[in-house]
């Protein structure tokens, strides 16, 4: 594979964290790569093409994604942004409890003391959308959390998101991750307009 030069970075929504325009999904860490030397030799290679953006959830190989993905990292945690997601198939959803402590269990898995970008993998229906800004917010002001995104919400979702954001006072969803790709492209119509009106990056 040929070294990527000179490899583009954005930044995410209106926050200072800037990411390659290339990221790694390491959703097959537990999964086709079965052990830390796989994967090590995996995030090894992408940070060498100049990736910085690494991208799992506390679901990916009922955490074995993470604990790869931390484990392969090692010194080179402070070169990368990693970006992980919660509340899929979790018991208490997105509850101000499931927040803090899917949160904790991430940044242990992690081998981290802080994750640069938390999503909420999918809307919760049960719980408040208050609820869970502010048990995000709460992270961020921790220090624990960076900046928060989300997945899978509609277009409505995302708006109330950031409409209760502003009105709570807390931080808001910088980040929408979903679905696109020259076949998929279900959200151009109106989640995309929207994300652009609100300065958030897909």
């Amino acid at each position: 594979m040929a070294d990527l030069k000179g490899m583009q970075k954005r930044k995410l929504g209106n926050s200072n964290i800037e990411v390659s325009v290339v990221g790694l999904g390491c959703n097959n860490f537990g999964r086709r790569i079965h052990d830390v030397k796989g994967a090590r030799a995996v995030v090894d290679r992408a940070i060498d093409l100049g990736v910085t953006l690494f991208d799992t959830a506390d679901v990916y190989g009922n955490g074995t994604s993470e604990t790869f993905l931390g484990e392969a990292l090692g010194a080179r945690r402070r070169q990368v942004v990693i970006a992980t997601k919660f509340g899929w198939g979790s018991p208490s959803g997105t509850s101000r409890r499931s927040v803090m402590q899917n949160a904790e269990a991430s940044l242990k898995r992690l081998r981290t003391d802080y994750i640069d970008l938390y999503q909420v993998h999918f809307p919760d229906r049960s719980t408040p959308i208050d609820e869970t800004l502010r048990a995000l917010d709460e992270l961020v002001r921790q220090g624990k959390v960076r900046q928060i995104g989300c997945s899978n919400f509609s277009p409505a979702q995302v708006t109330a998101a950031l409409d209760a954001s502003k009105r709570l006072g807390v931080a808001a969803f910088v980040t929408c991750q979903d679905e696109y790709s020259l076949l998929v492209r279900g959200i151009e119509p109106s989640l995309v307009p929207a994300m652009r009106e609100r300065g958030m990056t897909l």
